[in-house]
Parts: C-alpha cells; structure tokens; sequence
C-alpha cells in the first residue's frame, strides 16, 4: 500500500522525472505538498499537455501543476464520488482545518469510472506471420498467442471495450481460418467480422480492403501490443487538432549501458560520454485515423502505415501525437517482450 509521501512531489522535480514518478507509484496523479500543505496537483494529462505545447522534459514540473486542483476538507469525505463524476477526475485530495494533505481519495476506490466513451470503430491488423515470435507461431497465429488465459487479441479488444467500441474489423492472411473460428465461437458481446488478405499488403495496404466499409473516423490498432489510455479522451484531441490521423506514442527512457566515444577528424576522440541517457517518443502501433485515409489508399500497394502517414505529412496534412507513459504500453512483439508482458498480466501491474 503506498504512503501518502510516496505521492508528493516537489515542484522543482523535472517532467521526466515526475514521469518516472508516476510509472513506479502506478497512479495517475501526484501533489505538490511541501511542508505536508497541499500546493498543487500534477496529473498525466497535465504533462501531456505539456509536453504537446513544446515543454522540455528537464524544465521543472512546476510549469505542468494544477496550482488550483478541486478538494474537499477531511470531514467532507463522502461528497468524494460526485465531485469525482462532476469534474471527470481521478482523485480528490482530503484537506484538514490547516490546508495539509490528510488523505487521498481515488477513483477506483469508489467504483467512479471516469474514463470517456468512445463508440466508434476499430480496425486491427492481424494478418502477419509473427516471424519474431516462432516457434509459437507455426503452431498459432500471432493473434491467438494466449497472455494469460486469454489470446493477445481478445485482451486488444477488451481494451476497446471498456471504452464503448462494439465494432471490430479484423484483416487476417496467416491461419486465419483459426482466428475466424475462434471469434465465431466466442460468446461476446460486441461484433466482429474479419476482411480477408489474400497477399501481404503490411500494416497499412491491407486497409485498401476496408474501401467503402469506413465512414467514420476509426482506431487502428496493430494485434501485439497492448495499452492502458483513455481512449475517449484521445479520440477527442485526435477531433479537436483537426489531424487526418493521430500516432499514440509511448515515452521511452534509455540508458547506454556502455561508455560512448565519438570520433573526430583524423581518428582522435571527439567526445566521450559514460552511460548517456536517452529520451524519445516511440510509436505504439496504435492510431486514431479519418475514413479518407482509407478511400486514397491504391489497391494492392504493400507498404506500412508509417509510410502512409509519411505521405500526408508531406501533403501539408495534420498527423499528430498522443504522448502516454512508457508503463501504459506493452508489446509481445519478440519473445522476451511476450515473457515480460506475461509477468505484468499476472501480477496485474
């Protein structure tokens, strides 16, 4: 059980940090408290926010807080819920008679969901061969590898499901007669019907399949990996950036477990660095995508999505990102990624 210290923060702590903060406590949310006094509050969507308006990940956290969070005195504890469902947020802080942070209350902890509906359409891509995860996938596709006592495909979907989608599209090439039974027999309650991919056309030709079926804005997802986000809630920034496709991506942080030498002119030692840190944005194979997208797509073209967000990029179209921690996303991609995402699904982290 975590302490109420464990979640305070100092306002002078960097946005990477306070990231990094936020993976290890689990939690959605930290408090500026200096002196036990509640300051400010420092949500996810705080720092995505950001982030996406140009902030660097080494300025101060202090530029990222809510220095006016809703809260509640101590003896006003069972108003927690409806202030929670009013203002769509995750905690209430409990405040005693001096302002000091007296205790927490999550959402979770009272049955809140607070998450945004998000009804539309997904697509996932679950034809591949799954080269990287053989020999599992001689015997399987990729989409019915289990996590778990489920396959990695139906632990996508009740992600999306969670969240209002009741409206699959599965392309599938690869034993697909497999993953079509498997659905066929499923007791579910939403609907999925699959397009079949007769040649490998990659991760973003085989929507050429989908021309004519797509009217409405959709997700697409890749069928290995894996994210815990707010998917309403980045459907409506995909909506209000005005992007033909918004790229969800995961910040990574990475530590060069070697010293690094950089080379100058004539063969000497340009620069040496111990250990170098790096932080980037990395894609997660999920996206939110305008049904135009599909109907510009040629018929029978092989190419990956990336490739096809490059185009609209260079056409002057808007392609954004949605920035999610690294903890909110797994990928089973390889097989120690399929071993360490199996770990986080039974320990339920």
């Amino acid at each position: 059980m975590l302490k109420l210290e464990e979640l305070c923060i100092s306002e002078e702590m960097s946005v990477l940090d306070t990231m990094k903060k936020l993976d290890e406590t689990g939690q959605r949310i930290l408090f500026v408290a200096p002196d036990g006094v509640l300051k400010g509050v420092v949500t996810d969507g705080d720092l995505r926010k950001f982030i996406l308006r140009g902030g660097a990940l080494e300025e101060p956290v202090r530029h990222a807080v809510n220095y006016s969070p809703k809260t509640l005195p101590l003896g006003r504890r069972g108003e927690a819920k409806a202030l929670m469902q009013t203002h769509t947020i995750d905690a209430i802080p409990l405040l005693d008679k001096q302002g000091r942070l007296a205790d927490i209350v999550f959402a979770k902890g009272v049955d809140v969901d607070n998450r945004r509906r998000a009804g539309i359409p997904v697509v996932i891509m679950a034809g591949g061969l799954g080269t990287r995860l053989y020999p599992y996938t001689k015997i399987l596709p990729k989409p019915l590898i289990p996590v778990g006592e489920k396959p990695i495909l139906e632990h996508i979907i009740g992600r999306f499901r969670d969240f209002g989608c009741d409206d699959f599209r599965l392309i599938v090439n690869y034993k697909r007669g497999m993953i079509k039974a498997y659905f066929n027999e499923l007791e579910k309650d939403y609907s999925v019907s699959f397009v079949d991919e007769d040649v490998p056309l990659g991760t973003g030709g085989g929507l050429c399949l989908l021309k004519g079926q797509m009217d409405s804005t959709f997700f697409l997802s890749n069928c290995d990996i894996l994210i815990d986000a707010d998917f309403g809630d980045i459907y409506n920034y995909h909506k209000k950036q005005g992007n033909v496709i918004t790229m969800v991506c995961a910040f990574k942080h990475f530590t060069v477990p070697y010293g690094v030498v950089e080379l100058a002119e004539g063969g000497e030692i340009g620069a040496m660095r111990e250990k170098p840190e790096m932080n980037f944005l990395t894609n997660t194979g999920v996206y939110v995508v305008e049904p135009e997208v599909v109907q510009d797509l040629e018929d029978g073209v092989k190419q990956g999505f990336p490739t096809i967000m490059e185009k609209y990029r260079a056409a002057g179209r808007r392609v954004g990102v949605y920035p999610i921690s690294e903890s909110s996303w797994m990928d089973m991609g390889q097989m120690e990624e399929l071993d360490a995402m199996r770990r986080r699904m039974e320990e339920g982290t």
